[in-house]
């Protein structure tokens, strides 16, 4: 079993409201509606808006051909680092700015970083012993705006990375196995992005 990752959009000022004690459960619920008995039939791929009808302030991403792991989020960012050293500097730093705040790490962090490290434990105060779902990322509404910003500096610049990442981030058989898997995929961050911002939403990733 590798970990999972569930990609939720919600509305960072009802989250916000919500007694801390709640939060987790009506975030369990986003995660995986129980307000229907059998199996959850979600869409094969894109937003589903509300992710349930308890929580209709919240809106969940499901990936194209991920399964729900979080496998081809980690090859991808493997696969930027790989890469970002031979890319146009034009492209490496809006899109480092993007992924950064997405599913990789980078070379260090920034003062963004450690804003949305501090709305993490406003938002949900610390448990010794934490029985909720982990969160893969945190991003505020206005984190998120400036995520649509990097998208958009990138975006007209990423078709010209197909050289690069296929002569120094290939890697046949996997789950990104080439430029075409890798731009299909943070393609799809820049949907859950740009739907995210346009609503004033704030971005969560969560694992159970």
């Amino acid at each position: 079993m590798g970990l999972d990752i569930t990609v939720l959009a919600v509305d960072w000022g009802r989250l916000e409201r919500t007694p801390a004690g709640e939060r987790e459960g009506l975030l369990y619920e986003a995660m995986d509606p129980d307000d229907e008995p059998g199996p959850r039939l979600g869409p094969e791929a894109g937003w589903v808006f509300p992710a349930s009808p308890k929580v209709p302030w919240s809106g969940r991403y499901e990936f194209r051909l991920t399964l729900g792991s979080y496998k081809p989020h980690f090859w991808a960012a493997d696969g930027w680092d790989k890469a970002r050293e031979f890319a146009d500097p034009a492209l490496r730093e809006p899109l480092d700015g993007f992924l950064r705040g997405l599913i990789w790490w980078g070379p260090y962090l920034d003062d963004e970083d450690d804003e949305d490290d501090e709305s993490d434990g406003r938002l949900f105060p610390s448990d010794p012993e934490p029985f909720g779902p982990r969160r893969l990322l945190v991003r505020p509404p206005a984190s998120v705006r400036a995520l649509a910003a990097h998208w958009t500096r990138a975006e007209p610049r990423v078709a010209a990375l197909r050289a690069t990442y296929d002569a120094h981030a290939s890697h046949p058989g996997g789950w990104i196995p080439d430029f075409d898997a890798f731009d299909a995929l943070v393609r799809q961050w820049a949907e859950v992005v740009a739907e995210t911002a346009r609503r004033g939403w704030g971005l969560l990733g969560l694992t159970a």
